[in-house]
C-alpha cells in the first residue's frame, strides 16, 4: 500500500539548508496498524506529513497504492489526499462556529458526494457521538472532540488514517478509548498510522519505526516478539 524509496526532506531556514528527513525507505503493508515514535526533531511528523500528501519529498520516491506522489498533477494530489487519506490531529482542528455534524460532513462537501448529512451522521454514530451531534466544539470535552476529528477522517472510508499525536491532549483513561477506536477501524481493515511520544499507545500498534535524527533508527513488529 505504501512504499518510500529513498525519501529525503530538506528545508532552508534562511540561506541554510535542514535536513528534516534523509534517505528513507520502508514499506507499510494494508491492514498494519503502526506508531511512528521519536524525540522532537526527529523527523517523524515531516514522515508523517509526507506520508499524507501534506508536502512532498525533496528526492526519492512514495508509491501510494499505483500512484506515484510525485508525479500526480495539484488537483489529483488533492482528490487522493481526500478520498483515500484520514486524517487526525492532536489539537483536533475543527471549525469552532460549525456543529460536530458539520464539521464531520465537510469532506463530503468538498467531495461533492450526495447524501452528505446522512453518511456524516452514521460516521458520528460509529465514535459514539451521534446525541451530540449539534453541539459546537467549545461544547464537548477533549475526547468527544477528537472523536469528532476521527469521525471526520473515517467518513470518506478512506484506506489510510494518519494521526499526529491523538491522545497528546487527552487523559489515559480517554487517550485509551481513541486507541479503542483505532483499534476497532484497524481491525475493520483500515490502515492506521499515529505519531506519539507515549511507548504504551505505541504498544497498542502492531509495528513500532523509531526515529533518530532523520533516519529510521528501528522498525520493530510485535508479531516479531511472539514465539
Amino acid at each position: 500500500m505504501i512504499e518510500i524509496k529513498n525519501l529525503s526532506k530538506t528545508y532552508l531556514l534562511g540561506k541554510i539548508p535542514v535536513h528534516a528527513i534523509t534517505d528513507i525507505s520502508v514499506r507499510i503493508n494494508p491492514g498494519e496498524f503502526v506508531a511512528i515514535m521519536g524525540p522532537s526533531g526527529s523527523g517523524k511528523s515531516t514522515l508523517l506529513n509526507l506520508l499524507g500528501c501534506l508536502d512532498l519529498p525533496s528526492s526519492g520516491t512514495y508509491f501510494l497504492e499505483d500512484f506515484n506522489i510525485k508525479s500526480l498533477k495539484p488537483n489529483k494530489l488533492a482528490e487522493v489526499r481526500n478520498k483515500r487519506i484520514g486524517f487526525v490531529f492532536q489539537n483536533f482542528n475543527l471549525l469552532p462556529r460549525a456543529s460536530a455534524l458539520e464539521n464531520v460532513e465537510l469532506p463530503l462537501i468538498y467531495g461533492r458526494i450526495k447524501n452528505s448529512r446522512k453518511i456524516a451522521l452514521e460516521a458520528l454514530k460509529s465514535v459514539g457521538l451521534s446525541e451530540r451531534s449539534k453541539h459546537r466544539p467549545n461544547e464537548l470535552s477533549g475526547g468527544e472532540r477528537q472523536r469528532v476529528a476521527i469521525a471526520r477522517a473515517i467518513v470518506n472510508k478512506p484506506a489510510i488514517v494518519l494521526a499526529d499525536e491523538p491522545t497528546g491532549n487527552l487523559d489515559t483513561k480517554t487517550g485509551k478509548d481513541i486507541m479503542d477506536i483505532f483499534s476497532r477501524l484497524n481491525d475493520e481493515g483500515t490502515t492506521i498510522i499515529i505519531v506519539t511520544h507515549e511507548r504504551d499507545i505505541a504498544g497498542l500498534t502492531n509495528r513500532t519505526i523509531e526515529m533518530l535524527d532523520g533516519n529510521i533508527h528501528q522498525d520493530i513488529s510485535t508479531m516479531e516478539l511472539i514465539p
